[in-house]
């Protein structure tokens, strides 16, 4: 005798669902421990995510603290208190206080006169790819400028002129000491281009500028410290003053 037709999907509804309640403790059965593991794990990293986020905070405000009781140190001129902030600064594998306070123990050791120290430092800072290209251009400019006097000309041209170039942060710097070499090389032509484009940059602090004019107004060139003004070379009359100025 045929089901009737309400009959008939009742029970293909309960063999449906007998058949997932089949699947589903299957799986489980196969699986579940898996699953058991993957949601321990998860809660288990997010754990770790949240302690280390929180830890990375504290020990970055320890940091903050250790660094500014140097700065205290050294503006009460107790460098001898400062030093071992400092030197365990120095190896913090956070790459801001690491080179700020590299930075300080140069300073400390320039105050002292200890440009082979000094430069090593700094050196070290411009040798460190993890660090941002700003602190290691400064450092270079630094380094390059504590060891200015022993370096050869051409060491320093090399070294400093990717940053001597208009509109950069350091061609005020750069650019004075690349335009000096240049005069140590008796590369008269390219001192004086160099001297009228620190003149002529907005930019560069005004005592640099200054001495940009007065420099490249010797070697010939009218230097017009302002933006967009177009440099004159000027041929002048040569005297033994003059040779002797130059």
């Amino acid at each position: 005798m045929a089901l009737p037709p309400k009959t008939d999907q009742a029970f293909l509804r309960e063999v449906d669902e007998e058949l997932r309640r089949d699947q589903l403790a299957g799986f489980w059965t196969n699986w579940g421990k898996w699953v058991v593991v993957g949601v321990v794990a998860a809660l288990a990293a997010l754990a770790g995510f949240l302690y280390w986020q929180h830890h990375n905070g504290e020990a970055a405000g320890v940091e903050g603290e250790q660094l500014q009781a140097a700065y205290d140190s050294l503006g009460a001129n107790n460098a001898a208190a400062a030093s071992k902030p400092l030197a365990e600064l120095a190896k913090s594998n956070r790459d801001g206080y690491r080179a700020l306070a590299l930075f300080t123990q140069a300073d400390v050791l320039l105050q002292k006169d200890d440009l082979k120290g000094a430069a090593a430092k700094l050196g070290s800072i411009a040798a460190d790819t993890s660090l941002a290209k700003p602190f290691r251009d400064l450092a270079l400019v630094r380094q390059t400028s504590a060891e200015f006097d022993t370096l050869k000309p051409q060491v320093v041209v090399e070294r400093l002129r990717p940053l001597a170039v208009p509109g950069g942060p350091w061609l005020g710097s750069a650019g004075e000491m690349v335009a000096i070499s240049y005069l140590r090389m008796n590369q008269r032509q390219q001192a004086g281009t160099m001297f009228d484009q620190v003149a002529r940059d907005t930019g560069v602090p005004e005592t640099i500028r200054q001495r940009a004019v007065q420099m490249a107004g010797v070697l010939g060139v009218d230097a017009v410290a302002s933006t967009g003004a177009t440099a004159r070379v000027i041929t002048p009359a040569a005297s033994n003053e003059d040779t002797k100025a130059q």
